[in-house]
């Protein structure tokens, strides 16, 4: 009975010790495909990001050439009052 329990215990490790190995090769490759996936995903990712950034700063640069442009219009207008109140000064 003695050699029965040490034949079972004996011959256990290595079927377990098999199966773990297999377990642990599935595992790496499932693990290894996960990670590019996840860093697939990762680029998509910051892609939709930078997408979204360059539009905002698109949108910023607009309103600030409108500004400018409004700016520079009103500072025309005023260049325009001055000349126009130096020539009534200058004529009297």
């Amino acid at each position: 009975m003695i050699a029965r329990i040490a034949l079972r215990t004996t011959a256990r490790p290595a079927r377990v010790a098999a199966s773990r190995a297999t377990v642990v090769r599935f595992y790496t490759e499932n693990q290894f495909n996960r990670k590019e996936k996840a860093h697939e995903g990762d680029r998509k990712e910051k892609a939709h990001e930078d997408q979204y950034v360059r539009k905002h700063q698109e949108e910023q640069i607009k309103k600030l050439k409108e500004q400018l442009a409004k700016s520079q219009a009103e500072s025309a207008k005023l260049e325009k009052e001055i000349n126009e109140h130096e020539a009534k000064n200058n004529r009297k």
